[in-house]
């Protein structure tokens, strides 16, 4: 894999500048690219998937040698070397191009003979081919690629994994942001798979951070429709870990749901007691608040300028941002609040049931505060929004 990457790279350099001044660092490139012709028979010639490799690299060579013997200050060697350029240019990309499909070809075998391996294989480099798939996915679709993940069944083996609960924490955690990966590289493929399969159910049985934090990512990208197979009262114990982090993210899970669920997950929720327990963690000295009490903006500083120092537009901007960076280090902050805009503002609702809710909330609240001064601000920002 060290070489098919230096071989990449030397494809990519004689791609951005070809050159036939053979002291040019390109010249590197050339050599790199062409001793690889002289094992053409051994390696490329026979297997069919790298015959197209090796028709590429024969046409280098005397495209190079046109090049390097194209000297002389006229306009018809002049014009001669640009075309010749932008050929080696040209066939260097199709080589760039073949090396990376064969990198993925041997990424994605070593992958799949890792995961269903029933020998013991270190766990580090599982996890390791894991991340190097993910980072690949995440550069952008690519019909080649697709077609190479469909026939490798790449996602039966991770949500195989996934379910397995002999498998460590790692490497489910590992496979489920390959998961993730895949949703967002091709949707009209693995939505389907994520929502007739048991990948959610494990996410939720594995709750851990990182599971979670999957979780959010999917249910941002399928919406309403994977929200309808959460286990709402498992995501609702969660804020009561003893975790942070995991209480943290399921605060974040909670307002995602409210974005896009529909209304028997928000009555799921509320049944659950939701209000009670963002009403505690909003609570908390520490990590909890009102943004409404913090002011929205800093006296004496210049219109357009947010207090982190990044130029906005106005005031309103201004105040958004610092209600970002408060929420940063205050997580629980307004969260009973946040979580009423959500519902506000989501695709889940009616207009009618958005405001049943409201007033729902608004009852739930009251029997939840432990004082009148406690009620009084809850109430305030879920009437009027914490946020502009």
């Amino acid at each position: 894999m060290k070489v098919l990457e230096a071989l990449k790279q030397a494809s990519q350099d004689l791609k951005n500048k070809p050159s036939s001044n053979k002291d040019d660092a390109s010249s590197s490139a050339i050599k790199a690219l062409l001793e690889l012709q002289t094992e053409a028979d051994n390696i490329l010639s026979n297997d069919p998937s790298l015959f197209t490799l090796s028709q590429y690299i024969s046409t280098l060579k005397p495209l190079v040698e046109t090049l390097q013997r194209s000297q002389g200050n006229s306009l018809r060697s002049f014009l001669r070397r640009r075309v010749n350029r932008h050929d080696i240019s040209r066939v260097a990309e199709s080589i760039e191009h073949e090396i990376q499909a064969w990198i993925d070809r041997e990424s994605l075998e070593n992958l799949v003979k890792s995961l269903n391996s029933k020998t013991l294989i270190s766990e580090d480099e599982t996890i390791k081919l894991l991340r190097q798939f993910e980072r690949r996915i995440e550069q952008g679709f690519s019909r080649d690629l697709q077609d190479l993940v469909l026939r490798s069944k790449i996602f039966n083996a991770l949500e195989y994994v996934l379910c397995d609960y002999k498998s460590s924490k790692r490497i489910r955690e590992a496979s489920a942001f390959a998961v993730s990966a895949l949703v967002q590289f091709n949707k009209d493929v693995f939505v389907g798979e994520v929502l007739m399969g048991p990948t959610i159910r494990s996410l939720i049985s594995i709750g851990s951070y990182s599971s979670l934090q999957v979780l959010n990512s999917l249910i941002r990208s399928i919406k309403s429709a994977l929200v309808d197979e959460i286990d709402i009262p498992k995501i609702i114990t969660f804020l009561s870990s003893e975790e942070l982090l995991i209480k943290i993210v399921a605060v974040d899970c909670v307002l995602e749901i409210g974005y896009f669920g529909r209304k028997e997950a928000i009555e799921a929720m509320l049944k659950e007691g939701l209000v009670m327990k963002l009403v505690e963690l909003q609570r908390s000295e520490e990590l909890g608040g009102d943004l409404i009490d913090m002011g929205r903006f800093d006296e004496g500083e210049n219109n357009g300028v947010c207090v982190g120092g990044v130029e906005i537009e106005s005031k309103e901007k201004k105040g958004t941002c610092r209600e970002k960076r408060f929420l940063e280090t205050h997580p629980f902050a307004s969260c009973v609040a946040r979580f009423a805009i959500q519902l506000e503002v989501g695709e889940g609702l009616r207009q009618r049931e958005r405001r049943a809710f409201k007033l729902e909330i608004l009852k739930l609240v009251r029997e939840s505060c432990v004082s009148d001064a406690e009620t009084a601000t809850i109430l305030a920002e879920v009437l009027w929004g914490s946020t502009p």
